[in-house]
Parts: structure tokens; sequence; C-alpha cells
């Protein structure tokens, strides 16, 4: 995974974002603003245009009250996070037994060399990025990835195309993603 680089542009938290974290941190005792972390770094990461800058982790620990090395460790372990740009489309595909047994890693260097980028990079036109994560729950539908919210199942090189084809035309946009 790509890390963070501490010369990214500034980051704020916008006011009703600033206001969603500190009703957060209202839901746990004094002194715990940590537990409120993961939600904290989810906003602050659609704030951010998808990823996580030194920046605005260092948002995150001073809204929480926290030190910025506890958010660092906490971004950096989850594969949800992205702590570098990513593209429009994050296409993460799920390379764990059941989904490799079904062929994920076939698919997955079929993606790759189709959009002539690797794992956690993203194409120069900026509308993908390949990411391989764990287990996404969905060993019944192997292979899968998710993109955004919504899962693409049974995946084939002919539903990888037309997936990227829809992308492209803008067919597919965010909201819209699911596709069965």
């Amino acid at each position: 995974m790509h890390t963070a680089t501490h010369d990214a542009p500034p980051f704020k938290y916008s006011e009703a974002a600033r206001n969603e974290v500190l009703g957060i941190m209202k839901k746990y005792p004094e002194g715990r603003g940590k537990s409120a972390l993961l939600r904290a770094l989810h906003i602050a990461q659609e704030e951010n245009n998808g990823w996580l800058s030194v920046p605005a982790m260092d948002e995150v620990a001073a809204t929480l009250g926290i030190t910025s090395i506890e958010v660092y460790e906490v971004a950096s372990f989850y594969t949800m996070f992205n702590l570098s740009p990513v593209g429009k489309y994050v296409l993460e595909f799920c390379h764990t037994g059941p989904c490799a047994i079904e062929g994920a890693e076939r698919i997955i260097e079929y993606t790759k060399l189709k959009l002539g980028i690797g794992k956690n990079q993203t194409t120069p036109d900026g509308l993908f990025t390949i990411k391989e994560v764990e287990c996404l729950g969905a060993c019944g539908y192997a292979p899968m990835m998710q993109v955004g919210e919504f899962f693409h199942e049974h995946l084939t090189e002919a539903k990888v195309d037309q997936f990227l084809e829809d992308c492209r035309s803008g067919k597919i946009s965010k909201g819209t993603w699911k596709m069965h």
C-alpha cells in the first residue's frame, strides 16, 4: 500500500462533517474520543476525494483529541482506507481462498492487463484503481469485486469488460454502480 505524503494540501472537515464527528463522539464516555475513529476516518476520506492524506489524518486526530500516530496505525491497517489518491472507481478484488479457487487471480491479472496498471495503482485518466482485499463475505458469489457499496459477483472477463466500458461511457456513476 502506498503511504500518505506530508506535502498534500491542508485539510479541514466541513462544518457539517465536523458536527457529525462531534455528534458521534458524544455517544461515548468522556475521554473515549478514539471510539469514533473509524467513522471519523470514513468522513475525512469522503471529503478528501477518496483518500486520507497526512493533513486529513492529523485533522481527525485533533478533532478526536488523540495522537496522530493512533490515527495512522488504524488507517494503515484497514484496506477500506486509501493512503494515496485513488481513481473514481476503486476496484476492490477479493483474493482469499474461495475467490481464488473460483478464478479471482485470473480475473485480477486480466483487469491489470486490460487497464495497464498494477495493484494499488491508478490509471493515468484517474478513472480506475485496483486493490486486492481480504474476504468481503461473498464467498458463494466468487470471484467478486466491490466498487463503492456494491458487489459485482461471478466475475468473468466479459463482465469486467462490460463494467469498464459502462464506467467509461458514463452509464455507471456514483450511486448507480450496481451491476449483476
